[in-house]
């Protein structure tokens, strides 16, 4: 294993989380049962503005209106058990689903999910349309999707002027390998792949930590099974985000990002990067924009009472349109 790989700077404590999520094991869920009432009602005590805005989240995430009575192949919570191969997935979800009857049901979806389900059902992410009802995100795998950036102390001025990627690329993930084949070794461009495998081995690069990336004034985030894990981290940061329109989104709500004003749009194609780039080099203010647009989109995830609430909410809202419990409204 590289060095790189074993720096946590800039990333979640994965011992605190995993000693946490084991802990949590030990509680048993009838003391959180109890005090689900009184969690919900902490959204009462808000004053407007935040109750739009978390409504907004809510009906966001979970956009389901009408009952939706689930199938027999629901499973009840009681039935979800702790494998390795759902570990993170398991732990996000029992945070906040101990606080609900076991005997409620659900379809939960664990994994990169770029499809609608049929039946209303859990996800971690879901494809961008206007036809995606059935799929309630939730904050999932977030130890690895939700990282941000404290303090970067490097102004974008300061960057290197050069567009960086450094993540796998697969047989699978005809865009990223299309954005190599177009872009590698040119002049504003410092990007190449971190998994060794069948494809073009002078894309085979060294890895670099989140810190590293960070001094280089535009990171590229391409999707890749499904949303572009390293955004968030990246609309933390100094540096901007470089991508196509998304396809797919999470909790992060990539979905209502705008383009030129969150992050720099580019084609589907990629034809147009050079243009784009240049475009921002000779125009540092209106980056400058661009980077207080992302700033402010990420604020509104770092307050960890508010994403408990919303969590509640939105489970609470899916429990109630398909199994018609009484639930706190």
């Amino acid at each position: 294993m590289e060095f790189k790989r074993l720096s946590y700077r800039n990333k979640n404590n994965k011992i605190l989380y995993y000693f946490i999520n084991y802990l949590r094991q030990l509680i048993p869920s009838i003391y959180f049962q109890k005090k689900l009432i009184t969690q919900l009602n902490k959204f009462e005590n808000l004053d407007s503005k935040k109750q739009d805005q978390l409504l907004y989240r809510v009906n966001y995430y979970n956009q389901l209106t009408e009952n939706k009575p689930l199938s027999s192949k629901a499973l009840q919570l009681s039935k979800i058990k702790l494998l390795k191969s759902i570990k993170t997935y398991y732990f996000d979800l029992y945070e906040y689903s101990r606080y609900f009857k076991n005997n409620l049901k659900g379809f939960f979806l664990f994994g990169d999910v770029t499809y609608v389900p049929i039946e209303p059902s859990f996800v971690k992410s879901r494809p961008i349309n206007e036809d995606n009802i059935n799929a309630v995100i939730l904050k999932w795998n977030k130890i690895r999707h939700f990282t941000f950036i404290a303090n970067d102390s490097i102004s974008f001025l300061e960057k290197k002027s050069q567009l960086l990627f450094r993540g796998k690329v697969h047989a699978s993930q005809p865009q990223r390998i299309k954005f190599l084949e177009k872009y590698h070794g040119h002049k504003l461009c410092n990007i190449g792949k971190v998994n060794s495998n069948s494809l073009n081995p002078k894309w085979m690069t060294k890895r670099m930590t989140i810190n590293e990336q960070l001094h280089y004034k535009f990171i590229l985030c391409l999707e890749g099974n499904d949303v572009a894990s390293n955004l968030k981290w990246v609309m933390s940061s100094n540096s901007i985000a470089v991508m196509p329109k998304p396809k797919f989104e999470t909790w992060f709500m990539e979905g209502i990002l705008v383009a030129d004003h969150h992050y720099i749009l580019i084609k589907d194609d990629y034809s147009d990067l050079e243009e784009k780039l240049n475009f921002y080099l000779e125009n540092p203010k209106k980056a400058s924009s661009i980077i207080e647009n992302a700033h402010k989109h990420v604020s509104q995830f770092q307050d960890q009472q508010t994403e408990h609430l919303l969590s509640l909410m939105v489970i609470n809202k899916y429990f109630k349109k398909t199994n018609y419990y009484n639930g706190k409204t």
